[in-house]
């Protein structure tokens, strides 16, 4: 189970990566964003 922010309602939501056809329980979206960390990546340059 991954976790999602609903692009609608704001919620997060535990969505199985198995399922095809994923829908906001709480207001209907579609509409996800992945949850990311806080912190920045850094990467050296070459």
């Amino acid at each position: 189970m991954i976790s999602y922010r609903c692009g609608k309602c704001g919620k997060v939501v535990e969505i199985d990566s198995e399922r095809m056809g994923i829908k906001c329980p709480f207001c209907g979206s579609k509409i996800f964003y992945k949850e990311r960390p806080p912190t920045a990546k850094r990467i050296k340059a070459r």
